[in-house]
């Protein structure tokens, strides 16, 4: 077996699990996030199905920094909602 990307994962306890060699691996990912978790010490049983990767984003829904003014954002009352935000937190 010589399977090596990201599979759905086979323990069923992440979305995927990155599989090296046919073998499961301890790097896990859930959405976007990737982390660390050991596979279980059970053996894989049934075909492994690999992860449809989405197509790479070419940048378009990226917005500048400087373009911020000309997207409709006003960055004084973006720093006065967050002063709100933080005001109503117990603590703060």
């Amino acid at each position: 077996m010589s399977d090596e990307g990201w599979y759905i994962d086979p323990f069923g306890r992440h979305e995927a699990r990155w599989i090296s060699d046919g073998t499961p691996t301890s790097l896990v990912r859930d959405g976007a996030v990737e982390s660390q978790d050991p596979p279980p010490s059970t053996p894989v049983e049934g075909a492994l199905q690999r992860v449809s990767e989405s197509p790479a984003a070419d940048g378009n829904d990226l917005k500048r920094a400087d373009d911020s003014e000309t997207a409709g954002y006003d960055p004084d009352q973006l720093t006065d909602r967050a002063s709100e935000a933080i005001d109503g937190i117990p603590g703060f």
